[in-house]
């Protein structure tokens, strides 16, 4: 499962791990703690019959990743290798046997042109961090707030967004060229195909209310494990966060 929490405390308020605790979820991804690890509740991180990992920015209240899991890893990463996006607590990875799972907070580029130019070096860094990870023969899957819409059926209001960052053409170029020339699945994609399967709302208005949306939040894996994707889910009935969580279910061995 992968999820945004817009802050770990406040979705923690709103009900969500009290909802969590009915899903059997094997691995749980949470991208936008907001919160330093010391400031997570004691609870979360001490979920019972889970282990919890963190990576939190060096500011205050800002980014972080968490992954919760039933299985111990047999190794966690925090970072990914560049300095300018770790220190923002973006990434946090573990492996199991041969299956690596990431959970991982894409920057947003709306507030200007100065952190859309850090999300397009975000990118180009990912992309050389996914390739090299696809070519060590690990069985990769990325769960996270991609922060593009890739494709016309991803967004309600398209034709409105398209000098808009998150529907960019060079960011969905990013998303074509990951799935197309680097060998990369967009597992929800290859299990429905429906249009009107949104992971974010505006807060304004009543977009939500509406499903005025956008598909930002991912499961991106490399083709053996995608493969073994069998069914997927987006839960918008509750709202504990801007986000609604994304399930998929792998039968792996």
């Amino acid at each position: 499962m992968s999820f945004n929490a817009n802050g770990v405390r406040s979705a923690h308020k709103k009900g969500f791990f009290d909802w969590f605790a009915t899903q059997d979820v094997d691995v749980l991804c949470i991208q936008e703690l907001k919160a330093q690890e010391g400031d997570i509740p004691a609870e979360l991180k001490a979920l019972p019959g889970y282990e919890a990992f963190f990576h939190c920015a060096e500011k205050k209240g800002y980014s972080g990743c968490g992954l919760w899991t039933k299985r111990t890893p047999n190794a966690v990463r925090y970072g990914f290798g560049y300095p300018e996006f770790d220190s923002e607590g973006r990434y946090v990875e573990a492996d199991f046997g041969d299956v690596t799972v990431i959970s991982c907070y894409f920057p947003s580029g709306t507030s200007g042109d100065i952190r859309q130019d850090v999300k397009m070096r975000f990118l180009e860094a990912m992309l050389s961090h996914l390739d090299a990870l696809k070519a060590s023969g690990r069985q990769v899957i990325l769960c996270g707030d991609v922060n593009i819409a890739h494709k016309e059926i991803d967004l309600k209001n398209w034709k409105g967004n398209l000098k808009n960052s998150g529907f960019l053409p060079e960011e969905r170029q990013w998303l074509t060229d990951l799935f197309t020339d680097h060998g990369w699945v967009d597992v929800f994609r290859t299990l429905d195909t429906r249009p009107d399967q949104y992971t974010w709302w505006s807060q304004r208005g009543q977009a939500r209310a509406k499903n005025v949306g956008w598909r930002i939040d991912y499961q991106i894996a490399t083709p053996e494990v995608a493969a073994k994707a069998v069914a997927t889910s987006i839960y918008p009935d509750e709202k504990f966060s801007d986000h609604a969580p994304l399930t998929v279910v792998y039968e792996l061995d």
